[in-house]
């Protein structure tokens, strides 16, 4: 691959794992300088298209080195077209055709295995808990796209976008699974504990059953090639009996 060419990185950028122990980092992609940008010296910039601020976006787009944006189109062919846009970026279009082939595959094989699911699960996905609520993805986010690619129906779906889910609210949504984003090492009891300490959750069908399904963030809602693999896994969660793991590491 062209990793040895990386030479700098935003916070996000945890896989693999070496990438923010070597690589020179310039800060979270939303929060990004452009004086930090440019003082890593690449002779060309890929950024998200969520990536920010405005203004230093605007200055980086004007400067010598080109700017490259890739979409945060969530889709299959969108995830091929960032592979595809990646590789004629760094010039290694041949084995980036490969591996947008591949990744098409898998999503084709994601497809079928999904198809045989009768009986969707109702799941909530939760961002994070703020000031007492839950941080639910309603349709438009990265998870709804990774719900539904798991063969799961989005409850929240009527929110667009990331929003505070107020208890009576979790109660009425009644999710049977609950997709939540690991933040710490402590094995999971942290982040459970804080769930759980929400009276809304508590009382849906999934957190009487204690089904809470903790992922890793950026293998989860990363949409790069690892994708279906991630959206397997998920599966593989809801419906144990009809499939198993893909076995990609999330680390």
């Amino acid at each position: 691959g062209a990793g040895g060419r990386i030479v700098g990185v935003d916070t996000t950028s945890q896989f693999p794992a070496e990438a923010l122990q070597k690589k020179q980092s310039v800060g979270y992609m939303r929060a990004l300088s452009s004086e930090g940008v440019i003082s890593v010296g690449a002779s060309v910039v890929l950024a998200s298209q969520g990536a920010g601020p405005p203004e230093v976006v605007k200055t980086l787009k004007t400067t010598t080195v080109p700017y490259v944006e890739v979409s945060d189109n969530n889709s299959a062919d969108g995830i091929v077209g960032k592979v595809r846009l990646i590789a004629k970026v760094v010039g290694a279009e041949v084995e980036g055709e490969k591996l947008a082939q591949k990744v098409r595959d898998d999503f084709k094989v994601l497809a079928e295995t999904r198809a045989k699911i009768t009986k969707p699960v109702k799941a909530l996905f939760v961002l994070a808990v703020q000031n007492g609520r839950a941080m639910v993805g309603g349709r438009n986010t990265s998870a709804d796209a990774i719900l539904t690619f798991a063969g799961a129906t989005n409850v929240a779906a009527e929110a667009v976008g990331f929003k505070p889910l107020p208890d009576e609210a979790s109660v009425a949504l009644a999710p049977e699974g609950i997709v939540a984003m690991r933040r710490s090492s402590d094995k999971d009891g942290h982040d459970l504990s804080q769930l759980f300490a929400l009276k809304g959750i508590q009382s849906t069908p999934a957190g009487a059953a204690k089904r809470i399904i903790m992922v890793n963030g950026l293998y989860t809602l990363g949409f790069g090639p690892r994708a279906p693999a991630a959206a397997r896994d998920l599966m593989a969660e809801f419906y144990p009996g009809v499939v198993g793991k893909a076995g990609s590491s999330e680390q």
